[in-house]
C-alpha cells in the first residue's frame, strides 16, 4: 500500500515535543478503586449495558429516536448484537507474560496505541451542546483516532482545533454527485489543510434509510433551520458562493432552504460507480478507506481500485433492514482480502469482549459509534473519555485474563475463539 501523506499532516505530527503516551486503560480502574477508599463513587456507570437507557432518559424524543433508531423493523441491528454471542473466547492458562497485553496496532501506515477509533456520527449537538468539539477533544486526550462526519454540527476547522495538534483525525465523506465535484474538492481541501490524514468514504448512505422512529417524530435533523448536521456546508466557501449567486442572500439569511440544498448535495439519492473512485484518488493525497462493505465481491473490488482499506459495516443497522450482521461477514472478507489492505470493523461494538472478538476474526481496528455518543449525552467530553477508557480497560483485562499477550495476529486470532452454535 503506497500513498503520500500531505506535507501539512507530516509537519503536524513531527513537532519537536513528542506527545505524552496515553494512560494505560487499566490505570482507570485502579483510580476508581483508590477513590472508593474515600467513599467516592464515579459519576458515570461502568456497566456498558446501562449506558443506552441512561442516555435515552435525558434526551428529547427527537434526539432519542435519531440515536437509537434503526432501519425497518431493526432486524439488522439485532443481528449485529446477536452475532457476538455466537463466538466465545477460549482462555489459555499458565501463560507467562511480562505485563499487560500490548494494545497497539498499525493501520494505514501508522502505529497507534489502541485498536479502536471514534466512528463518524453526525448531528452531535442534538445530544450535547458541545457536540463534535467535545468528542474530538476526548478522542485526542485518550489517544484514539477521531473520524469526523460530513454531517457534523461543527465546521471542519473547529473540529480540527478541538482535536489538537497531536490528535489523529480522519475525515468521513458523504459523497456529492459528480455535478458537485467542486464542492467535493473543497471539502477534501479543507480537510487536508486542517490535518485530517485519511479519507473514509461512506458508500451505503447516498440517501437516508427507512427509519420508522424518525418518521414517527416527523424528525429529519438535516432539514431544520439551524447548522446542526449541515455546518460543513454552511462554512464551505464554494457552497456559500453558489447559494449567494443563486438566491441573492447568504446562507444565514435563509437557513431553511440552505439546509435543504446542502442535504440534497451530500445525500444525492443515487450511488456513485466504482470508476468514480479515481476522482477521489486524484484529489486526496492520503489513504482512502471505503466504509459499508458487506460482500467478498465488493471487498475484492476495493483491492482492484487501489484503496488502502475498507470498513466492514452495515451502518449499525440504520440503512438496510434484514441485512447480514457485520461480524457475520467479517471472516469471509478477511480471508479474501485481509492480506492486501487494512480491514476495519464497525456495527455493534458494545463492550471490550466485542472488540476482542472482531480483532480475533481479522479486523485491524474497530470503530466505536453509539457508545461514545451515550457518553457524550451523560457527561460531555468527560463522558466520551469515560466510555473510551472503559471499553479499552475492559478489552485489556479480557485479553490478559484469557492469556492473550497482544492484539497482534500472532496472539489474537481465530484460534482464540469457538463457534458454540456449531458444537
Amino acid at each position: 500500500m503506497s500513498y503520500k501523506v500531505s506535507d501539512h499532516v507530516a509537519h503536524r505530527t513531527s513537532n519537536n515535543k513528542a506527545p505524552l503516551p496515553p494512560q494505560n486503560p487499566v490505570e482507570y480502574e485502579k483510580q476508581i478503586y483508590e477513590r472508593g477508599l474515600q467513599f467516592h463513587r464515579p459519576p458515570l456507570t461502568f456497566q456498558t449495558t446501562h449506558w443506552q437507557s441512561q442516555a435515552e432518559a435525558r434526551l428529547s424524543a427527537n434526539a432519542r429516536g435519531y440515536l437509537s433508531g434503526s432501519a425497518g423493523t431493526g432486524e439488522t441491528a439485532a443481528k449485529n448484537a446477536a452475532a457476538f454471542s455466537r463466538w466465545s473466547i477460549l482462555p489459555k492458562r499458565l501463560v507467562k507474560t511480562s505485563g499487560l497485553p500490548d494494545l497497539s496496532t498499525e493501520v494505514l501506515g501508522t502505529k497507534l496505541p489502541f485498536p479502536i477509533a471514534v466512528a463518524p456520527v453526525g448531528v452531535q449537538k442534538i445530544f450535547n451542546p458541545d457536540g463534535e468539539l467535545a468528542s474530538a477533544a476526548a478522542a485526542a486526550r485518550e489517544g484514539v483516532p477521531f473520524i469526523m462526519s460530513t454531517a457534523s454540527s461543527a465546521s471542519i476547522e473547529d473540529v480540527a482545533k478541538a482535536n489538537g495538534e497531536d490528535g489523529v483525525r480522519w475525515f468521513q465523506l458523504y459523497w456529492p454527485a459528480r455535478r458537485h465535484d467542486d464542492i467535493t474538492i473543497s471539502m477534501l481541501r479543507r480537510a487536508r489543510e486542517a490535518g485530517f490524514s485519511a479519507l473514509f468514504v461512506t458508500l451505503d448512505t447516498y440517501m437516508l434509510g427507512w427509519r420508522p422512529g424518525d418518521m414517527d417524530n416527523g424528525y429529519n435533523p438535516f432539514l431544520r433551520s439551524d447548522a446542526i448536521g449541515v455546518a460543513i456546508g454552511f462554512s464551505d466557501p464554494v457552497f456559500r458562493a453558489q447559494f449567494r449567486e443563486q438566491h441573492g442572500v447568504d446562507v444565514e439569511a435563509d437557513e431553511h432552504h440552505a439546509a435543504a440544498e446542502w442535504t440534497s448535495t451530500v445525500f444525492p439519492g443515487v450511488s456513485h460507480g466504482w470508476e468514480d473512485l479515481a476522482f477521489l484518488q486524484q484529489h486526496w493525497d492520503g489513504p482512502i478507506v471505503l466504509k459499508g462493505i458487506q460482500t467478498v465481491e465488493d471487498a475484492r473490488r476495493c483491492v482492484e481500485c487501489g484503496v488502502q482499506g475498507l470498513v466492514v459495516s452495515n451502518h449499525g443497522g440504520r440503512q438496510v433492514d434484514g441485512g447480514i450482521s457485520s461480524l457475520g461477514v467479517l471472516p469471509r472478507i478477511v480471508d479474501a482480502v485481509g492480506h492486501q489492505l487494512d480491514i476495519f470493523f464497525d456495527s455493534g461494538i458494545r463492550a471490550g469482549a466485542d472488540i476482542a472478538k472482531a480483532l480475533a476474526l481479522g479486523a485491524r481496528m474497530c470503530l466505536v459509534g453509539r457508545p461514545y455518543i451515550y457518553g457524550l449525552v451523560l457527561g460531555g467530553q468527560d463522558g466520551v473519555s469515560h466510555v473510551l477508557k472503559s471499553l479499552l480497560g475492559d478489552l485489556e483485562l479480557t485479553l490478559h485474563l484469557a492469556g492473550v499477550e497482544s492484539v497482534g495476529k500472532e496472539h489474537l486470532n481465530r484460534g482464540v475463539l469457538e463457534r458454540e452454535d456449531r458444537l
